[in-house]
């Protein structure tokens, strides 16, 4: 048996747990069952709100929502119910309520923000009208770890409120619905790559994806054939898009934009050049920073208390002369976005070629900058990805947001345990909380696994069209 063929069954099996639940709960079974996975972001971080590029895939833990529409004869006809398996006060289950026709932004907290946030979006377009509903939520995501758990949900909740409603909006349409419902209803600054991993991944590839056009293109990567896993090391440091950090970063590349007199930084270089009309042939963005893990350097020093990567030697940083208006800390930020810029589409060349050790190599650089030049990392990220560098992975570097959440490590599978116990024996000798640490497998997006509508078969398939 495949390892998809496997998955699907074990989906299954979940999608049958769950509408037991939901019916235990409810008192009748849901129209349906719709999962969306959670994301690993290979490389290109904090391109996307800066329409460059970004290439993540979508990952093997998933959230998985059973819904029901309400009929217009039910007394709660026009609110939503909503229940989750995760509930971190205790119990079971936590539970949310609110009123479709009263959300207004900020008015639901908690995870049923993300639900509330796609209907809010979705009863903004013309012709859809969006009832009461019941919703049971389940998620293998986990929770402030930078995987996009919350992502996960939101496009859960948006295909299956797609299918059962019957509006017929694509991925694309989808991606940017659930960045609205992030932007303005939870109130995260959040890019378009999220979403866009979870809707349209593929399993045994990643998503090539252009930030400013969604133009995308599944790039192999093929980890078992090559002997490699992606280990994902859970900080435990809990982080999120809604505080401080994330939004200050997004806000200086604005002003940036805008000291410079374009519209993103985007604009700065040549990328559009680098990305000819095919999508397929990514070529380096001439003029940009360094590219690989030699090479990369630190411009200032890391971050406070973080530890030096093993084998990055400090060179000097080619200067890029429309930078010179901006202020020091500025110009660190806009060149972190263009060589980050440069080091997805040099990935996507290296995996087309099967160099998957210099896929490494790119790794590592990315999280150099991301630690230096757009201080994103901490010390505990920053250990996680020394210790796997030191213990024989091949390239690691945080992932997601950053402040915390998740470093991945490329790691021979002849040496996970190795890796794995020493960045377990680092975060003890510095007296930190244990990690969790885990394998993940590039998956299918987002999939109807069951549905009873009329007209449809019950049937695991693509929700959304292409």
């Amino acid at each position: 048996m495949t390892y998809q063929s496997t998955a699907r069954t074990s989906e299954r099996a979940r999608a049958e747990r769950l509408t037991h639940r939901f019916t235990e709960l409810f008192g009748h079974a849901p129209h349906g069952i719709w999962r969306a996975p959670g994301r690993v972001n290979l490389i290109g971080e904090h391109t996307d709100y800066n329409d460059g590029f970004v290439l993540p895939f979508a990952i093997d833990r998933a959230a998985m929502v059973a819904v029901r529409l309400k009929s217009g004869s039910e007394s709660t006809a026009g609110t939503a119910d909503l229940a989750s398996t995760y509930a971190p006060d205790g119990g079971d289950l936590s539970r949310a309520r609110f009123s479709i026709d009263s959300l207004t932004p900020g008015s639901v907290d908690g995870w049923g923000a993300y639900p509330a946030g796609v209907v809010y979006v979705l009863i903004g377009l013309d012709g859809a009208e969006v009832p009461g509903f019941e919703l049971l939520v389940d998620s293998t995501v986990p929770v402030g770890a930078g995987l996009s758990s919350s992502h996960a949900v939101e496009v859960a909740t948006i295909v299956a409120l797609n299918d059962l409603l019957g509006l017929g909006l694509s991925h694309p349409d989808l991606a940017r619905l659930t960045q609205r419902a992030e932007n303005e209803f939870v109130g995260a600054p959040t890019g378009i790559m999220d979403q866009s991993a979870s809707l349209m991944g593929r399993a045994g590839g990643a998503l090539f994806l252009d930030c400013r056009t969604l133009e995308s293109e599944i790039v192999p990567l093929p980890l078992a054939e090559h002997g490699l896993s992606v280990l994902v090391i859970d900080s435990k440091v809990a982080h999120s898009h809604a505080d401080g950090g994330y939004a200050a970063r997004r806000a200086s590349c604005e002003r940036a934009a805008t000291a410079l007199g374009i519209t993103s930084l985007r604009d700065l270089s040549t990328a559009d050049d680098a990305a000819p009309a095919t999508f397929s042939a990514a070529r380096i963005v001439p003029g940009s920073a360094p590219n690989t893990a030699a090479d990369a350097a630190p411009v200032t020093g890391p971050v406070p208390g973080a530890p030096p990567i093993t084998g990055t030697p400090k060179t000097d940083v080619p200067e890029l002369d429309p930078l010179d208006v901006l202020d020091d800390e500025t110009a660190r930020r806009v060149r972190h976005v263009l060589s980050e810029n440069a080091r997805v589409l040099e990935t996507v060349q290296r995996l087309r070629q099967g160099d998957l050790s210099g896929v490494g190599e790119l790794m590592t650089a990315s999280h150099v900058s991301l630690r230096d030049d757009y201080e994103v990392s901490c010390l505990e990220l920053d250990l996680a990805v020394d210790a796997a560098l030191n213990a024989g992975a091949i390239g690691a570097r945080m992932t997601g947001g950053g402040f915390g959440g998740s470093a991945i490590a490329l790691v021979h599978e002849s040496q996970l345990d190795q890796v794995r116990d020493a960045v377990l024996k680092t975060f003890a000798d510095h007296e930190l909380q244990t990690p969790d640490t885990f394998t993940v497998l590039p998956a299918d997006g987002a999939q109807r696994i069951t549905f009873a509508g009329p007209g449809c078969q019950e049937d695991v398939r693509r929700s959304g069209t292409r």
